[in-house]
């Protein structure tokens, strides 16, 4: 029996809104904060817009997206190696829908679209039939509450583009 192992991930979440006043009422105070992981460039944050945060920042729920946007992905691009799928582009327009109720807030679903371009020698059939392991070895994925969906495209890239 393969024993598990523990994967730690420490950041540090600092609220910069301080300067600009205390949280006195729930208008006055700033969303503004940063997200810090040793050796890394900070991550200005904020609330959602809808949460009177600033838009220009990046908030927690895109930041979620985007971690099952880009955990889907690696896992993808990881099993396209193992099983003989060149891929030479992937784009994806993920989207997540949140409802929010009175007393709370959660995600419906995300919905990812990735968009990959594989060479002509590589099997459509196979490169589509990736994503659902690459969602099944997804740690960010088996991780939530909600449904996490994916609506791939696959695009044979041109010979000659290839070479």
């Amino acid at each position: 029996m393969t024993q598990a192992k523990e994967h730690r991930y420490n950041i540090s979440t600092l609220w910069s809104g301080g300067a600009h006043g205390p949280t006195r009422d729930y208008k006055s105070y700033s969303r503004e904060h940063q997200i810090e992981i040793d050796g890394k460039p900070p991550i200005p944050c904020s609330s959602d817009p809808a949460f009177m945060g600033d838009p220009t920042r990046h908030n927690p729920e895109e930041m979620l997206v985007a971690a099952i946007s880009a955990c889907h992905m690696l896992w993808y691009l990881h099993l396209c190696a193992t099983k003989g799928v060149v891929v030479t582009s992937y784009t994806d327009t993920a989207e997540g829908i949140m409802i929010e109720e009175p007393h709370n807030g959660r995600f419906r679903e995300v919905v990812l679209r990735p968009t990959v371009t594989i060479t002509g020698a590589s099997d459509p059939a196979i490169a589509e039939s990736l994503h659902e392991p690459a969602h099944n070895e997804c740690f960010i994925a088996n991780s939530v509450n909600f449904p996490v969906r994916c609506e791939p495209t696959i695009i044979i890239q041109e010979a000659d583009a290839a070479e």
